[in-house]
Parts: C-alpha cells; structure tokens; sequence
C-alpha cells in the first residue's frame, strides 16, 4: 500500500476528531454576553485540544514524507496513534465541562502521554522499515522534545490532585514547545534530495 492512501485516512480521522470536538461545545440559552462565561472552560480546553491534534497532524505529515512504502507495522502503529488521538474529544470535553477539576485534568494528561507514546512508536516503525538509511532517523537525532514531553505529561498527571492548574500550565507548555516550528524533516529531506 502506498502512503498516500494511509496520510487519506488519517488525515480523515483526524478531521473528524477536530469535528467531534467542537460539536462538543454546547450553544447557551441566553443572548447576553454573560451566557457565554459557563463556556470559557470548555471553549480553552478545546483550543489546547485543537492545537494538540493540529500538532499531530502537521508532524504525522511530515513523518509520512519521509517513508518510501508503508508496512504492517507502520499500518498498526498509526491505527494506535488514532486511537488516542481519538479520545481527544472525551478527555477535552470532560476536562472543560468539569472546570479544569484534577481527575479530568489527570486523565486529559494520560491521553496526552499515551498519544505521544504512541507517536513514538509510529516515528520507530518507519525507520525500521527504512533501515539503516531511514531519513526519519537523521532527522528526529537526539529528538529533545520527544523525549522531554512524556515526562511533563507524567509531571502533570501526578500534579493534578494537588493543582490542576500546574497540570494546564504544563500541558500548555509542552504545546508551545511543539508550536515552534520544527524544521528538522523537512532539513534531512533536502538533504537527501526527496
């Protein structure tokens, strides 16, 4: 199979997530201004949600650029990383329904840890399918921020019961880390001439 055909479907997947999500976001009844304050915590706990998944699928993106054929592997690594991507709309709805509260807080966190391990695996089942010539490989390196953003994640979930608020400062962190453009793929690409 191409990858062509496996970037089709997640990126489908993925839409539907971003999709789920704001129908998650409930109209008010009211026409004044202040309908909207119950709102505010489901409304923040979306935009962290879009751009989490927003990060996920510019960097699947670039990931799949860098495979020349897609195997078995690869086909169950990305349906893993679907699956905790699909959560996304459970965990953000509860946590901003919920004001921020710890346990969903925590559990927001676990989604967040699993999806990133999950991305990982993905990242490792291409370049074994590359082997030792696997441009993915020379780009991620040392891979600081992959390595850097499970441990805030377990950092958060374990700082929930005591401060959320810890927890959302550490969630909203590793997402600015990943905003930063990462140019590394797309740097080894050029290299390469593909």
């Amino acid at each position: 199979m191409g990858k062509s055909r496996l970037e089709a479907f997640s990126d489908g997947v993925i839409a539907i997530i971003i999709t789920i999500m704001v129908l998650e976001m409930k109209v008010p009844h009211g026409e004044s201004l202040e309908s909207l304050l119950p709102l505010v915590p489901v409304f923040l706990s979306y935009v962290l949600s879009f751009v989490y998944v927003g990060i996920y699928w510019n960097n699947h993106h670039h990931m799949l650029h860098t495979c020349g054929r897609v195997t078995g592997p690869m086909l169950w690594a990305n349906l893993h990383l679907l699956f905790w991507l699909s959560l996304f709309p459970f965990a953000t709805g509860w946590m901003g329904e919920n004001h921020f509260a710890p346990a969903p807080s925590a559990l927001y966190g676990f989604v967040l840890l699993m999806a990133a391990i999950a991305y990982w695996l993905l990242q490792q089942a291409i370049i074994a399918s590359a082997g030792s010539a696997s441009v993915l490989k020379k780009a991620v390196g040392r891979d600081w921020k992959g390595k850097l953003s499970p441990v805030l994640y377990i950092v958060a979930i374990i700082a929930s019961p005591w401060s959320s608020w810890i927890a959302q400062v550490i969630y909203v962190s590793v997402a600015l880390i990943w905003l930063v453009p990462d140019r590394r793929i797309e740097h080894a690409l050029r290299q390469t001439g593909t």
